[in-house]
């Protein structure tokens, strides 16, 4: 004779009202094509229990108050075919694979993955062209480094400058509110192209994202302190923006945007902290070099993995750089407006010697420029002839 199978009673408990949590508790505790009799007082029992196990993949038979279930050989029959969708601890080896299949969809990594497919499609999914390794170490810099602009600005301090000075910062602010625009929108136009399974890329990228929305508001409320509008917009600055927002590949958007651009962008803002006529200004050029030479770093490497492991990037990135120069050829770059801003902001006052000396500190910020990307470029493996060439290509706006 065959032994009675387990009986589970569930009372007055409905499966509506998380009986079902007992009866999955109670099925694994059986062996696989194991048999559980499920009986109880609830009206409507029987028809949920054989609902239920549809949907489960279980086989039931209908019994008296009750229906019996046989247990699958796995747990719930609904997750045959299911798989882990990567390692889940990231100093796993295996933990990021090279090209996560885009039916992971939005799965966490590291769970278990239903089977199926959603139509889910990254057109960003593989690590050679995503990934860094220093991804989590920026992301958890990023987050400790965020700042409040109510708070880490004083925005109370005297600032008290001669109209021609007061107006020369407000241009200026207002040309690093465009270019700053364009670098939130580049991360921005990327990130939902990007397989979730690469997390912390895309954790880093909001990040940045979120950066450029505060430089933003610092550079606007920098630029409104004192007067009621901002400056002036050129179509050539634009243009060269432009370049940035249309360039469709991953790896190049962010080779002219954050190792050219943003990174000339590091020596311009130390050049306004170190020429700063107000302590305001002084603390806004601060506070987002700090979040810019973190963009950098990211960029830098980022696409020293990506050379690493793909020869054609290279010449890629030539091309890129060369495509970019003559698209512009034609445009002025840089607004008069902005380099007289700057010179003035260097000399501080309206006498030869000192706009000489404003001049000067313009010319040396160029070639300071110049310079660093250089070094960036010769740290990607560029050999110093091809750097400077490279360099020297680069937009007359700096960004």
């Amino acid at each position: 004779m065959s032994a009675k199978p387990p009986r589970l009673d569930l009372g007055e408990l409905g499966l509506d009202r998380g009986g079902h949590l007992l009866v999955k508790h109670a099925l694994r505790g059986l062996p696989a094509g194991g048999v559980l009799e499920v009986v109880g007082r609830d009206a409507h029992l029987r028809m949920h229990l054989q609902a239920w196990a549809r949907q489960q993949a279980l086989e039931s038979a209908p019994i008296p108050g009750g229906a019996r279930l046989s247990r699958p050989e796995t747990l719930l029959g609904r997750w045959r075919g299911a798989e882990r969708a990567g390692a889940s601890a990231a100093s796993s080896p295996d933990a990021v694979r090279e090209q996560p299949p885009a039916r992971w969809g939005l799965a966490a990594r590291g769970a278990m993955v239903e089977a199926g497919d959603l139509g889910f499609d990254f057109a960003l999914d593989r690590k050679e062209v995503l990934w860094s390794e220093r991804a989590a170490e920026l992301y958890r810099q990023a987050l400790a480094a965020q700042w409040d602009p109510a708070v880490a600005v004083d925005w109370k301090a005297p600032v008290e400058l001669p109209d021609e000075v007061e107006d020369a910062v407000v241009q200026v602010m207002t040309y690093l509110i465009e270019n700053e625009m364009a670098a939130l929108l580049v991360p921005a136009r990327f990130l939902a192209r990007i397989h979730p399974h690469f997390r912390e890329i895309l954790q880093l990228l909001a990040v940045q994202a979120a950066d450029e929305a505060r430089h933003i508001e610092v550079f606007t409320r920098r630029a409104t302190l004192k007067r009621p509008e901002l400056g002036l917009s050129t179509q050539g600055g634009q243009a060269s923006l432009k370049t940035l927002l249309d360039e469709p590949d991953y790896a190049l958007a962010f080779f002219l945007l954050s190792v050219l651009g943003e990174g000339s962008f590091l020596s311009l803002l130390r050049f306004l902290h170190e020429h700063a006529p107000d302590p305001v200004t002084a603390r806004v050029a601060e506070l987002s070099g700090v979040d810019e030479a973190r963009h950098v770093a990211f960029a830098m490497a980022h696409l020293k993995r990506h050379l690493a492991h793909d020869p054609h990037l290279r010449p890629r990135l030539v091309a890129a750089v060369e495509s970019r120069f003559d698209s512009l050829r034609e445009m002025s770059g840089l607004n008069e407006e902005v380099f007289d801003a700057l010179v003035l902001l260097a000399a501080g006052r309206f006498e030869p010697d000192a706009v000489a000396h404003g001049h000067d500190a313009v010319l040396a910020l160029k070639a300071d420029m110049d310079a660093a990307r250089r070094h960036r470029l010769e740290q990607l493996g560029f050999a110093p002839e091809e750097a400077e060439r490279l360099s020297s290509l680069h937009t007359r706006n700096f960004m």
